[in-house]
């Protein structure tokens, strides 16, 4: 590390120095109010504005200036920091940040997004058992710190990946909206409908020879996971006897969160077990392309109509005879197919986007350790 280079506390080079404003006063009517969830996790831009006004404040908030760093003291595992655009006022679940001549207000919000800073902010929450960071707290956080010409530097290299970041997010963004055009374009509520009753059977095959030890959970976003991976901890019964065998091409679903989209079919594993609520069904593919259905199980037909089912029945729960009697528009089988291969290149699409995406962050996240400790070095 070089001499130019300083250990210092966040708090001695950008300390908080804001009080607590009422929003009710007139002066600040016009002014925008930040609050966390206004904040994009991880990127630090800002995705909603809206005045005090508009937000209807009533309890105090902080007065901030603009250029301040704003981060969220609340569940810092999220990570929402933004550089206040313009003078304004934020949420009292937020930190604003002056920043000194010492520190520039792009580097602070790096050090605020970088993974030393959120472990650190992590383990506080964890220590006193409240999603939250305080005053003392960061108080006790201690970073390094190069000349301001260097922080430019750095900030400047990391924008590079920034920017890629958030063209490839815009990218996913439009490609969803158009998979979603196409879903209400094919399948739409006019013409000959058929119910699942024709082709969807139930299936109750139980694990008791215990021979399948693969236990997996239905999540609303990622299909079939571990239940470790959903929920951090084992949740299985120890005796799997009793416990639903799903096979490959099959699908399942949980009959109290179907209505949030906890569906999905089996395509990763050959086989697994499930725990005994859920509902596991097959489908006839001479009358209904697997394809065909799984996208249609993303339309705006299908989820009205299992939000309707939902609404009828006990604590929303959807029956597989409920199930059902959902309707599906019946096309040819060479015409579901040509539809389902359309929109799976469209699936296709947004996937490789999300992981090129990830991809992008981790080498963020790498660069910024080896740039926030002095390790490489820009010129």
């Amino acid at each position: 590390m070089k001499n130019e280079w300083k250990e210092v506390s966040i708090l001695d080079v950008a300390p908080i120095t804001s009080k607590l404003v009422d929003p009710k006063d007139e002066k600040y009517n016009s002014m925008i109010l930040i609050a966390p969830d206004h904040i994009q996790s991880e990127s630090g831009q800002i995705i909603a504005k809206a005045t005090v006004r508009e937000q209807n404040a009533i309890s105090g908030k902080y007065l901030v200036k603009k250029g301040d760093v704003i981060y969220s003291k609340i569940r810092p595992y999220l990570k929402k920091v933004c550089i206040a655009p313009e003078d304004c006022l934020c949420s009292a679940d937020m930190y604003p940040f002056s920043c000194t001549e010492k520190i520039n207000s792009k580097y602070l919000q790096t050090i605020l997004l970088s993974k030393q800073f959120t472990d650190y902010a992590n383990s506080c929450s964890a220590r006193t058992g409240i999603p939250k960071i305080n005053r003392d707290d960061i108080a006790l956080f201690f970073c390094k710190i190069p000349p301001i010409p260097e922080q430019e530097k750095i900030a400047e290299t990391l924008s590079i990946w920034d920017s890629a970041i958030e063209k490839t997010e815009k990218l996913i963004s439009e490609k969803e909206k158009l998979y979603k055009g196409y879903l209400k374009y094919f399948y739409i509520e006019t013409g000959n409908c058929i119910k699942l009753s024709e082709f969807a059977e139930e299936t109750s095959r139980r694990n008791k020879s215990k021979e399948l030890t693969q236990v997996l959970s239905v999540t609303n976003k990622n299909g079939f996971v571990p239940p470790e991976q959903q929920f951090g901890k084992k949740i299985a019964s120890e005796d799997l006897s009793n416990y639903k065998i799903i096979m490959k091409g099959q699908f399942a679903y949980n009959p109290s969160r179907i209505n949030v989209g906890s569906i999905a079919r089996l395509d990763e594993y050959i086989s697994a077990v499930l725990s005994p609520m859920y509902t596991v069904f097959e489908i006839n593919n001479k009358i209904i392309n697997s394809n065909y259905f799984l996208h249609w199980l993303s339309s705006k037909y299908a989820i009205h109509q299992i939000k309707l089912c939902a609404q009828g029945g006990v604590r929303e729960i959807v029956s597989f005879e409920d199930f059902k009697k959902m309707k599906i528009k019946s096309l040819p089988l060479e015409k579901q197919e040509k539809i389902a291969d359309f929109l799976n290149l469209q699936k296709s699409e947004i996937s490789l986007l999300k992981k090129q995406l990830e991809q992008y962050k981790l080498q963020k996240q790498g660069l910024m350790q080896k740039l926030l400790t002095g390790e490489w070095r820009v010129r």
